[in-house]
């Protein structure tokens, strides 16, 4: 199968890339470089692997590349930590629209003048942000109020484009929910606005790394967000592109959505307890709490049964192996600047 992927060079898109060619799929890259620059990654060199500096808003252009593709995955789009939530609130919302409705443009063309076959919609757990049912099925993303935060809206938006394009073209779509993808790869953005925690800046507001960061420069007491009580459920990358792979392949995908997650839920404050103990060993670890951002979810916990279910899918990396892959990482871009 040859599948174009947006975003190509971004987080979880490095996962999906080396697990489509794993398994045999050409890919088709699509990427502006505008997050982190330039990032050489170890399947660039592959001969199933192309990759396009683009913008994905121009729609001739994902025309040119999509025309010849079964499958697309739409995963571009602006994103970061909390801070971005706050500061870019309109670009989050407007320029995404645009990338969204390029790629569905594309898409639709592709569908009806070409053999494109599906769409694949990378959404995401923000849909869930004003949840009050636990754990969020499938579903609920239409029963709980819309979320409040603009990207948490626009990622929920993406889906109704997935709906509309079914309804009006016929365009069949998978939406897929990551939920807190933790893995290597990323770094520092380019217009991240640097934000300081206790005597550390952070590097990415996303709190795995940056407490990873925090503790390898010492920081002791420890600066958490809010109560520390916020749960999440820390997903390898890897397996997030496992599922996603499974949602390309599987026909019972077809026309639906699954939200993409580990099982397991953890405390703010257990995953820098897992992480102090890794770095740290025994030495006590103590917390000063930094005020919370408005839109920083202090409960976000999935229903997985449905991609268990119909795709056979489990997210089977714990945290613990996951920061035995990530801490070094963090270690690394410390020493080359990039963190």
């Amino acid at each position: 199968m040859r599948i174009l992927i947006t975003g190509s060079a971004g987080f979880i898109a490095g996962y999906l890339v080396e697990e489509l060619l794993n398994h045999g799929h050409e890919v088709v890259g699509i990427d502006n470089y505008s997050k982190y620059g330039f990032i050489e990654k170890s399947y660039d060199t592959h001969p199933n692997y192309k990759i396009v500096k683009g913008d994905v808003k121009d729609v001739a252009l994902m025309k040119t590349l999509i025309a010849d593709c079964d499958q697309v995955v739409a995963i571009a789009a602006m994103i970061g930590g909390i801070t971005y939530f706050h500061e870019y609130a309109y670009d989050l919302l407007a320029e995404n629209e645009r990338i969204t409705a390029a790629t569905f443009d594309a898409a639709i063309w592709a569908f009806k003048e070409r053999r494109l076959k599906k769409i694949n919609v990378l959404s995401s757990s923000m849909v869930f942000e004003s949840a009050t049912t636990y754990p969020s099925r499938e579903g609920e993303q239409l029963q709980c109020p819309p979320p409040l935060s603009t990207y948490g809206f626009q990622k929920l938006a993406c889906e109704y484009f997935a709906k509309g394009a079914f309804e009006q073209y016929h365009l069949p779509y998978t939406i897929i929910r990551p939920f807190n993808c933790v893995g290597v790869g990323e770094q520092r953005a380019k217009n991240e606005k640097e934000i300081l925690s206790g005597n550390v800046k952070l590097a990415m507001s996303h709190v795995v790394p940056d407490l990873v960061q925090k503790i390898l420069k010492g920081q002791d007491p420890l600066h958490i967000l809010g109560s520390g009580e916020q749960i999440r459920h820390y997903t390898y990358g890897g397996d997030l592109a496992r599922g996603i792979r499974l949602c390309i392949e599987s026909d019972k995908a077809i026309n639906n959505d699954f939200n993409l997650s580990t099982p397991v839920s953890t405390t703010v404050k257990e995953l820098a307890a897992l992480i102090w103990k890794k770095i740290n060993g025994d030495k006590p670890l103590s917390f000063i709490s930094d005020k919370a951002y408005e839109y920083d979810v202090q409960k976000r916990v999935p229903s997985v049964e449905k991609a268990k279910d119909i795709l056979g899918f489990t997210a089977g990396t714990d945290l613990s192996a996951t920061l035995d892959e990530v801490i070094p990482w963090v270690k690394q871009q410390i020493t080359l600047g990039n963190i």
